[in-house]
C-alpha cells in the first residue's frame, strides 16, 4: 500500500467509518426493487423521498444509519462492509506516543486529525528515539487483532547499529537470542549497507514485545543507532509521506489490511474506539514501546 488520498467527507458519519462504495439514494431504492432509477430520481425530485427526516435530493449517498423514507414509509436498504477508519503517520524521533507525559515531551496524538466521536488507537507504538510508520484506528477491535502475536502480523526495520555483525552474530538472532521476558528471533535479517563505524540492517519481526529489536541487538554486542519502521503488515512507509505527516488508507487498502484478520472481525461492523488511554488499550506492547 503506497501513496493514496484522505478518505471522502462521508467518513465524518458516526465513529469516522467509511463504507464501500457508498450507493446513491436512487441507486440503493433500484435495488431493492422500489421502482427504476429514472423514476426515483423523479420521484426524489417531486420531494417523496427524504433522508434523515430531510428532503433527499439526487446524487445524494446514504449509508447503514440513514433514514429514508418514501412517501412517508421507512424503506430497509442493504448496504456493504462498514469499514473502520485506518490513519498512516510517519513519526519522527522525539515524539512520544501517548496523550499524557508528566516531561512534557511531544504527542505523536497532537499531530492528528480530530475525530468526532472516540479516541485514535495507536496500532503498537515506536519509543521517543524511534521513528517511522505508525498506525491509528478508531477500532479498538482492530486494533488488539494487529497487536496480538497470534495473528504474526510481520513488522519490518531498518536499523542502524555501531560495528558490524558478524556471521555468527546473524545466525544468533535469527536463531533465537534470549531475553529476560523470553527467547526472540528475526524472521529475517539481513545486510543494508553503511559505511564507516555505522551498518545498516534490513529486520522483520512477527511480534511486538517492548524495545525488543534494540534489546536483541545487545544481546549480541551491538548498539542500535538509529531506528525505523518501515513496514506494518501489508502497509509500507511511503516516501512521499515526510516526517510529521498522516493521511488515511482509502477504503480499498482498510479491505486488504482486514484480509489478514479472523472472518468474524471482517463480517462485523466497526466497533467504536473506547474511551481510554492509549497505554492501556491493549495488552500488547510493539517492538518499540516507550520506556
Amino acid at each position: 500500500m503506497r501513496g493514496g488520498s484522505a478518505l471522502p467527507a462521508h467518513a465524518e458519519r458516526r465513529n469516522e467509518a467509511v463504507f464501500i462504495d457508498p450507493p446513491k439514494l436512487h441507486k440503493a431504492l433500484a435495488d431493492a426493487g422500489y421502482g427504476s432509477r429514472r423514476e426515483l430520481e423523479e420521484w426524489i425530485v417531486a420531494g417523496r423521498v427524504s433522508v434523515n427526516g430531510q428532503p433527499a435530493h439526487v446524487g445524494q449517498r446514504v449509508g447503514p444509519e440513514d433514514k429514508i423514507r418514501l412517501n412517508g414509509k421507512l424503506v430497509q436498504l442493504k448496504f456493504g462492509l462498514r469499514l473502520p477508519r485506518v490513519l498512516v503517520y510517519h513519526k519522527p524521533e522525539g515524539e512520544i506516543v501517548s496523550r499524557d507525559d508528566p516531561d512534557g515531551r511531544p504527542s505523536v496524538f497532537a499531530r492528528l486529525p480530530r475525530l468526532k466521536s472516540g479516541r485514535w488507537i495507536s496500532i503498537g507504538r515506536l519509543d521517543f528515539n524511534s521513528c517511522g510508520l505508525l498506525l491509528f484506528t478508531n477500532d479498538g477491535g482492530l486494533a488488539n487483532r494487529m497487536m496480538h502475536p497470534r495473528y504474526e502480523i510481520q513488522r519490518e526495520y531498518a536499523v542502524r547499529v555501531l560495528g558490524e555483525a558478524t556471521p555468527e552474530m546473524l545466525e544468533c538472532l535469527r536463531s533465537g537470542v534470549q531475553l529476560e521476558d523470553g527467547l526472540a528471533s528475526f524472521s529475517l535479517i539481513e545486510e543494508a549497507g553503511g559505511e564507516g563505524a555505522n551498518r545498516w540492517y534490513r529486520v522483520v519481526l512477527s511480534e511486538g514485545r517492548n524495545r525488543e529489536v534494540r534489546r536483541m541487538f545487545e544481546a549480541v554486542g551491538l548498539m542500535v543507532s538509529r531506528l525505523m519502521r518501515v513496514r506494518y503488515g501489508p502497509v509500507h512507509l511511503s516516501p512521499r509521506l515526510k516526517r510529521g505527516q498522516c493521511r488515511d488508507l482509502e477504503p480499498g487498502e482498510v479491505a486488504e489490511l482486514l484480509k489478514l484478520l479472523p472472518p468474524d472481525h471482517r463480517a462485523a461492523p466497526a466497533a467504536a474506539a473506547p474511551d481510554m488511554d492509549d497505554e492501556s488499550e491493549s495488552g500488547f506492547d510493539d517492538a518499540e514501546g516507550d520506556g
